[in-house]
């Protein structure tokens, strides 16, 4: 998280301080007032922790800081929602209000608590130096929530991390949300996949319930079984909730109500394509496009500021309002109209290409003969590689889940135009969903470690595609993909080293992969990269240490395989970036380990980082100008 992103997050600690939870102004006392007054102090106690990570004035972070600030993240979303809280429990009575509010109002409590005190303890204090005081100080308040937690009864983990991020007060949000756009309207693999090739799609997803329903048993034991556990505990936790309601009443309800979670809160309609922005909210995709496209850069619902405009696809909420869907018989809304495609500003595409051929096509990939499976699964490879609009018909036909069966077949070219297939679907941003939810991860690591080379790369290409979303980098972490890939970045081709290489990069951007990618032997891989004369992937090497250089499991592993000589010696051959990745994964190895920071001393890196200091690039700069202040103070008496 940058300057800006520990600001926010002071300012966010600052406004719940000095929150006082007067009541309604009568006589009446507050339910909730204690636990108001409890989480405010608590809260109030992170001042001091926020200050100094403000004014640490060292290179704090990683170069990869952007995208790894996890905890950040978590915390601002954490102290969001005990915002939102003390708005709505401060005013609370159980006089005025029903016992269902009273109930739904505690359990946010519980939610609240706890992701607090988890979030504090993945803050990590070496990277700013945090005094021992303040680190005592967020222990306490860690104790204390900890404790309060178990007073609570909380205990249902996946509950929790659902029912923090969602609005206590959702149809206010919802319609406050509405104001504040209609105010705002007034005034060729087949060439390899590389991260600004992949479009930014706005188009909706294109199938509903029918994949949901049809996903293999692979895919419910690796991705979907979470859903199903999520979905009984919000089942659960509504008909608790609604026990007390009169049962005359229910029998009135004959209208199906839409849970409010799975509504838009800019379009109040059923999102069929959600995503999350930087500040942890959700939307309809094509409307907060249309939100950012229109000038603005924050949350709709918070007004914040967004870090950055990145869309995530949130797959866990469409996968439940599918499930949700198909219980109830209703069908889903898809982007796919008539041949024409929604657009993100409400326009229609048409979409070209005969769908009856391309349904036919799709039904001969499960033909009893194997020719005529090899020749169909050639002709959608080269459909694939052709055009968006393909793709999107491909998967409208449902052509996912059985290339996904076909990636385990015995016959090699029908696996290699199977996955090469994959990878071509999986450049539009909303067939990876589909890819994911038809349980594609395991087969397509079964290809990486057994297929023939040119399926092994193309395996490797669609990992890295399918992981450019956050939630699938631990999806494909946890799979076993990592050590296949090492081994296609030691033995591979040039094309498959490369191929690798990417994929892991985007892995390791996850904190919990580093530690598979360092027992999987990457660093020795890398070495020999670095050290290879007529290897040309220099760059790509000195890349993913700079990732994994923040890891300590890593670091031990770097300084164990005589990498820092190598990395000194970059300084001062190498080229303008080489020197540059150098001088921060020399840096992030030095940063407390006065060990090393005597090795690079004794092997004279002092004379190469005074030369980049002073003519480096900027960020190369900033880099040595630390290292060199390191080393100034490990030479004082």
């Amino acid at each position: 998280m940058d300057g800006a992103g520990e600001v926010a997050l002071l300012d966010l600690v600052q406004q719940i301080s000095s929150f006082s939870g007067g009541g309604n102004g009568g006589e009446e006392v507050p339910s909730f007032k204690k636990d108001c007054t409890d989480l405010v102090r608590r809260i109030a106690l992170l001042t001091h922790l926020l200050e100094e990570i403000r004014d640490f004035k060292g290179d704090s972070q990683p170069s990869d800081a952007s995208i790894l600030s996890d905890w950040g993240s978590d915390l601002l979303l954490a102290l969001q929602a005990a915002k939102r809280l003390l708005s709505v429990a401060s005013s609370y009575s159980s006089n005025t209000n029903s016992d269902g509010a009273g109930k739904r109002i505690a359990f946010q409590f519980q939610c609240v608590t706890s992701k607090l005190e988890k979030t504090l303890g993945n803050i990590p204090y070496e990277q700013f130096d945090i005094s021992e005081e303040v680190q005592e100080q967020v222990q306490l308040v860690r104790t204390q929530l900890k404790r309060a937690a178990k007073r609570y009864g909380c205990s249902n983990a996946k509950m929790i991390s659902y029912a923090v991020s969602q609005p206590l007060d959702r149809k206010l949000d919802r319609l406050e949300s509405s104001k504040m756009i209609e105010h705002s309207a007034s005034n060729n693999h087949e060439s390899p996949v590389k991260l600004d090739m992949v479009p930014k799609s706005n188009v909706p997803k294109s199938r509903g319930a029918d994949q949901m329903v049809h996903i293999p048993e692979s895919a419910k034991s690796l991705f979907t079984s979470s859903y199903a556990s999520l979905s009984k505990d919000i089942d659960a936790a509504n008909q608790e909730n609604s026990s007390s309601t009169n049962p005359e009443e229910v029998k009135t309800q004959d209208v199906l109500v839409i849970p409010d979670d799975f509504l838009c809160p800019i379009s109040l309609e059923l999102m069929r394509d959600p995503v999350i922005v930087a500040t942890g909210q959700t939307y309809e995709r094509s409307y907060i496009q249309r939100w950012i496209d229109s000038g603005n850069a924050t949350c709709p619902k918070t007004q914040q500021k967004l870090e950055n405009l990145t869309l995530t696809p949130n797959y866990v909420l469409r996968s439940l309002i599918t499930l949700w869907c198909t219980e109830h018989n209703i069908e889903q809304p898809t982007g796919f109209f008539n041949g024409k495609m929604k657009k993100s500003d409400g326009s229609f595409h048409d979409v070209s290409g005969d769908m009856q051929a391309i349904q036919t096509l799709v039904r001969k990939l499960s033909s009893r003969s194997v020719e005529v499976r090899i020749a169909a699964v050639a002709e959608i490879r080269s459909l694939s590689k052709r055009s968006t609009d393909n793709r999107i018909l491909l998967a409208e036909a449902g052509v996912i889940p059985v290339l996904v069966s076909l990636l385990t077949s015995d016959d090699n070219v029908i696996q290699e135009n199977a996955v090469t297939s994959v990878l071509n679907l999986s450049i539009f941003e909303n067939n990876k969903g589909l890819i994911m939810l038809a349980g594609a991860i395991p087969s397509i690591v079964q290809v990486l470690r057994a297929g023939s080379m040119e399926a092994k790369e193309n395996a490797a290409a669609t990992l890295f595609s399918l992981s450019l979303a956050d939630e699938n980098k631990i999806i494909i972490g946890a799979s076993g993909a990592i050590p296949a890939l090492v081994e296609l970045l030691q033995n591979g081709s040039t094309r498959g080293k490369k191929d690798a290489a990417t994929a892991l990069f985007n892995l390791c951007i996850y904190q919990g992969n580093k530690g598979r990618a360092v027992r999987a032997g990457i660093i020795t891989a890398l070495l020999k990269m670095l050290t290879n004369s007529r290897n040309c992937m220099v760059d790509e090497a000195l890349t993913i240490l700079s990732v994994l250089a923040s890891n300590q499991e890593a670091k031990v592993a770097i300084v164990k395989a005589s990498t820092i000589p190598v990395l000194i010696d970059l300084l001062r051959t190498g080229l303008p970036r080489n020197k540059e990745n150098a001088a921060a994964i020399l840096l992030s190895l030095c940063k407390k380990e006065t060990d090393n920071l005597a090795c690079i001393s004794r092997l004279g890196a002092v004379i190469p980082l005074t030369e980049l200091a002073r003519s480096g690039t900027e960020r190369a700069k900033r880099k040595a100008t630390s290292l060199l202040e390191h080393l100034r103070k490990l030479q004082q008496p």
